[in-house]
């Protein structure tokens, strides 16, 4: 019989209770807590929800960033048998407000005054909201009382959880034993990108499933331990951490992204699950760094990611090494390799990377340097995961083989079709988009088109819904294109034009580090202008700026077919970000809101007379 969550969780107390759980810095200084700490505060949570009156599938959210008093509370609502609602930090109050009303929560635990002020703005719209649990306690101090709402910080309400243990035991311990793995454990919102956000109904039997299955896939053991700085509010760092409790190792939560390189070498992880974007920047910045140095440093990388590239491709042909290649491999990694595992901690075992689509020399790069990089692929209606590269088993330029107990076919049209216990049961008050998203033989339409190779392996080729059908006839998918642009240093984001279009074209995020060195080489910018922030929006202008930009393009495209290279350009200022709308919380590019934000520079680009290059 399969186990459900709370039930995950008592068993890892049990074996590891002294045992570090979670990890914060404050002040400075790594806390620890241990997995005794973290049950008791989660059935602190229980206890309390249980005499608000939460009973039994109520709704409740959670709205916060990564932190300790996240999966506090989320263990708490699973152990009341309610449903929790994970709603994303980054969202506006309106955003929220249809989350809440949609899912009818009853009561919201969030974490600091900006996302109080959020659901204060809010709350007369929302009467079946009547508690708000705020982890800060000068916020919950400070608020504005709305009438029908109580507001109440998180000591005091883990306070008043502490009190009620012993007279609520009784209906805690029966919640647990009659709690069903077809129970609804999680409500997850989509992102919303073409229309309203969908509630994703996953069950316990969903979620434990997944991570089970992917415990033993990549040896999860509770020595291990990982840094979590991608929102929990989404199924990807939710399954992370579900595998991580219950195999009874550690999670550390990043500061924040900006602090995530000085985080890892404090940390020193074994295990890291992150996003393509985090990985792009961790090569891009190893190869901007030898460029900048030059001379024998960089002659020497050239000769060491050479080897490395032999290395791989002749075990994949050969399955093994000539000696006088391996002896250069063994060269490279004393020299070179070592030194850049260094700047992930050094203890780095396995990192996983999900979310949205890996270029292949991104994960080539990784491969060379000694790191297992470990691309997966799922999404939220799949619990994620549906396929992901195994230590063991694992090729570049795929997404692994199917995980035990999920099927996987592949439709006529090329879409990826899933089946097993990992899908969802539906979109919540959705019946008409559940049957859109799974037919009637219970297959899960991924809206993803993708092929098995000869050996089992699935390679995702693009998103249905985003290849671009040109005004020729001709289709082309972007995704591909736009991960072999920012392999070169100096872009660091591009987004693929060419829907209904005669030729392809592309927004262009310069990567401005790169950017700024070159032009102050390149007599661009006074050195006056190096220790003072740079007017990106002229920089850009440049002719030779411009020129550069192109050769990259040019230099990166050399393979692509002829009707998909990037006739034409246009380089914006700033990059894309989650914070203005232009990305989702996995860092995916929100093609819509790109495409209206920048219509004007499109428009330019595909004006009558405008030339494009032939």
């Amino acid at each position: 019989m399969l186990e459900t969550i709370p039930a995950v969780f008592d068993r890892t107390h049990a074996q590891h209770s002294e045992k570090t759980a979670l990890v914060r810095k404050r002040q400075g200084r790594w806390e620890p807590i241990s997995y005794a700490q973290f049950h008791l505060d989660a059935e602190r949570v229980a206890a309390r929800l249980i005499d608000l009156g939460i009973a039994k599938g109520d709704r409740v959210a959670i709205l916060s960033e990564n932190r300790p008093e996240w999966v506090m509370s989320d263990q708490g609502i699973l152990a009341a048998a309610a449903v929790d609602v994970p709603i994303y930090p980054t969202l506006s109050a309106p955003q929220i407000r249809y989350v809440l009303d949609n899912c009818g929560a009853k009561a919201i635990l969030l974490s600091r005054d900006v996302h109080l002020d959020k659901v204060l703005e809010i709350a007369a719209d929302l009467p079946e909201l009547r508690h708000v649990v705020v982890f800060d306690e000068a916020a919950a101090a400070a608020a504005r009382r709305v009438d029908h709402l109580t507001i109440i910080g998180w000591s005091e309400f883990i306070a008043q959880g502490d009190r009620l243990l012993d007279s609520t035991a009784d209906e805690r311990k029966r919640r647990k034993e009659e709690l069903a793995a077809d129970d609804l454990a999680s409500l997850i919102y989509t992102s919303g990108t073409t229309g309203d956000p969908k509630g994703v109904m996953l069950t316990h039997r969903n979620l434990v499933s997944n991570h089970q299955t992917i415990l033993p896939l990549i040896a999860l053991v509770s020595t291990d331990s990982c840094l979590s700085f991608l929102p929990l509010s989404h199924v990807f760092e939710r399954v992370a951490y579900n595998a991580f409790v219950a195999a009874g190792a550690t999670i550390y939560y990043a500061e924040s992204i900006d602090a995530l390189p000085a985080n890892l070498l404090e940390v020193k992880p074994t295990v890291l699950v992150s996003v393509p974007r985090v990985f792009e920047k961790i090569r891009a910045k190893v190869y901007d760094a030898m460029a900048q140095t030059g001379g024998l440093k960089a002659k020497l990388f050239g000769w060491a990611m050479e080897a490395g590239r032999r290395a791989i491709e002749d075990r994949e042909t050969f399955g093994s090494l000539p000696p006088i290649l391996a002896l250069q491999r063994v060269l490279a990694d004393r020299l070179v390799f070592g030194k850049i595992r260094e700047r992930t901690g050094g203890k780095l075992r396995v990192a996983v990377c999900g979310g949205a689509p890996l270029s292949r020399q991104v994960a080539e790069f990784f491969e060379i340097v000694g790191i297992t990089l470990l691309e997966g692929y799922g999404m939220t209606e799949s619990s994620p995961v549906i396929a992901c590269n195994v230590p063991d088993a694992r090729r570049l330029g795929t997404v692994g083989r199917p995980i035990p107990g999920v099927e996987v076919k592949i439709a006529d049209d090329g879409e990826i079709l899933c089946q097993g216990p990992n899908v969802m049961r539906g979109y919540f008050n959705m019946p008409e988009a559940t049957r859109q998203a799974i037919d009637g033989d219970g297959w899960l339409h991924t809206g993803d088109i993708g092929e098995f190779d000869a050996d089992g392996f699935l390679k995702i080729t693009d998103r249905k819904k985003e290849i671009l059908v040109m005004s020729n006839g001709k289709n082309v998918a972007p995704a591909p294109i736009e991960n072999t642009l920012i392999t070169s240093r100096f872009i660091a984001q591009a987004v693929v034009i060419g829907d209904n279009r005669n030729f392809i074209s592309a927004l262009i995020v310069p990567n401005f580090e790169a950017l700024e060195r070159w032009a102050l080489g390149e007599g661009l910018l006074s050195q006056a202008a190096a220790n003072a922030p740079v007017d990106r929006a002229a920089l850009i202008q440049h002719p030779e700026v411009k020129a550069l930009v192109r050769s990259e393009i040019d230099r990166h495209s050399a393979d692509l077919a002829k009707f998909e290279t990037i006739k034409e350009f246009a380089l914006l200022p700033e990059e894309l970000t989650q914070e203005n709308g232009e990305l989702t919380p996995t860092l995916k590019f929100k093609r819509r809101v790109i495409l209206e934000r920048h219509r004007d520079l499109i428009d330019a680009i595909y004006a009558p007379g405008a030339m494009a290059r032939p």
